[in-house]
């Protein structure tokens, strides 16, 4: 997952200029069938047939961190589409997008689909 450019700015002034940044307790993933500028939270979030942003949490090893559960959505009551990429954000809606991804795959989401992603399938590194 990359970075956006507000988690990034936060972490800079946080670490080099010393301003306080709070991690938000509770992170929240989203589903995008587009992403025109992910860096810069220009993104199509799915809407409708039920969606809603999953709560998702992490745990951290070196330089590495994972989900440390899986992350279960709604039964789709309407088509999705086609699901391209991931985000999470620090708000069940609205809110600021942190980090984003390209799934390796599309896949897309029809009336009746779960969309799941599995324990330790989310990795954040920093290198």
């Amino acid at each position: 997952m990359s970075f956006s450019n507000f988690l990034e700015t936060e972490i800079l002034d946080h670490v080099f200029a010393g301003a306080a940044y709070t991690a938000p307790s509770t992170k929240y993933l989203a589903l995008f069938t587009a992403v025109a500028d992910g860096e810069a939270g220009s993104v199509t979030e799915v809407t409708g047939g039920g969606y809603a942003r999953q709560t998702v949490a992490f745990t951290t090893s070196g330089n590495t961190t994972s989900n440390n559960a899986a992350v279960e959505f709604p039964t789709a009551t309407a088509n999705y589409g086609t699901v391209t990429h991931v985000g999470v954000y620090d708000a069940s809606s609205s809110g600021n997008l942190m980090a984003y991804a390209a799934l390796s795959s599309n896949k897309t989401i029809e009336t009746g689909d779960v969309f799941r992603v599995p324990s330790g399938d989310l990795d954040i590194t920093l290198n």
